[in-house]
């Protein structure tokens, strides 16, 4: 079985993708104190929880797949040309990958970010990325995808994926997933008519109440909250879940129930990121880190379907890859 190490693992979203198209998960890394608890809930794997930059390649035991979605960091071509002399350059994360890459040499990595990765920093960062991977000897693969399209989830949320292979007719028989349909609805994800608790619903004394309920007359649709007014996502779908979503303001996502006007719970969330309902949250965790948790989550149906893509590459190529351990 083909081995994968995660970094930057949050609560374990693209680990779960991959384990459940075949492959294993034998290294996971998180420093977030509160994602931590979530991941150790729901996955086996022994957790480590230090700062990435303290952690020595050595320590990690061998793997053929690198997962990461990692952090998006300014930094400039100029200071890449300098290497880890730079201190500006040295600060940045994805670095940490790449010294991992060069030391522990998996056969294949796959990395997600936020659509604007490409944008990002006048397009210097993914170029970067781009050229520090070619310069390891990957051949790469790159694609921005959206949830309602390609997972199958009602989600309007767009991710770029970069997935790289130092073997060349691996690489070669990698295509990214199709689009596919989208049959599953919001009312499918989430029982409108179940009763959650109090604390979620909207009462006549909340913040913009009444201007709560003039806006929002349609039931199994996900409106958003922007600061100031409320929209109806008119296209059936969620709108992008945000790490930001749990504090208030901004992008809180409501829907209108037989019971009242209530922001999605913490597990809805989760949900419409494709997990399951036996996902397990963390009792002793606040329900504003759980929103970030998932807000900060990939689509788990995305993540699978690319899994799937990899070993077919793999499987066409037989021998030519060979698990490690």
């Amino acid at each position: 079985m083909f081995r994968c190490a995660s970094f930057f693992a949050g609560v374990g979203g693209i680990d779960l993708g991959f384990e459940q198209a075949g492959f294993d998960v034998v290294y996971a890394n998180e420093i977030c104190q509160k994602a931590s608890l979530t991941f150790k809930q729901n996955h086996q794997v022994r957790l480590d929880t230090r700062d990435i930059r303290d952690i020595q390649s050595v320590e990690i035991p061998d793997f053929d797949i690198m997962l990461a979605g990692f952090p998006c960091q300014a930094f400039s071509v100029a200071g890449y040309r300098q290497g880890f002399n730079d201190e500006k350059g040295r600060g940045n994360l994805y670095f940490e990958l790449e010294r991992i890459m060069k030391e522990k040499k998996p056969s294949i990595v796959l990395l997600e970010n936020v659509k604007n990765l490409v944008g990002h920093d006048n397009g210097r960062t993914f170029r970067v990325i781009h050229s520090s991977m070619q310069n390891l000897g990957y051949k790469i693969h790159h694609k921005v995808m959206n949830a309602c399209e390609y997972g199958g989830i009602p989600q309007n949320r767009e991710r770029i994926y970069v997935v790289g292979f130092l073997d060349s007719g691996t690489s070669e028989s990698f295509e990214f997933p199709d689009k596919i349909e989208l049959e599953t609805t919001i009312g499918e994800i989430l029982d409108f008519d179940e009763i959650v608790d109090e604390r979620y619903y909207y009462r006549e004394d909340s913040y913009m109440y009444e201007d709560l309920v003039r806006e929002m007359t349609s039931i199994e649709t996900v409106y958003q909250w922007r600061r100031k007014y409320v929209r109806e996502n008119k296209s059936n779908l969620c709108p992008t879940l945000t790490a930001n979503m749990g504090t208030g303001g901004h992008n809180v996502p409501l829907i209108l129930t037989p019971h009242g006007i209530r922001k999605l719970t913490p597990m809805e969330c989760f949900m419409i990121q494709g997990y399951n309902r036996t996902f397990e949250l963390p009792e002793s965790v606040a329900d504003s880190h759980l929103y970030k948790q998932a807000g900060n989550s990939v689509v788990v149906p995305v993540i699978r379907r690319i899994a799937s893509s990899i070993m077919s590459a793999i499987n066409l190529e037989g021998p030519a890859l060979n698990p490690r351990g």
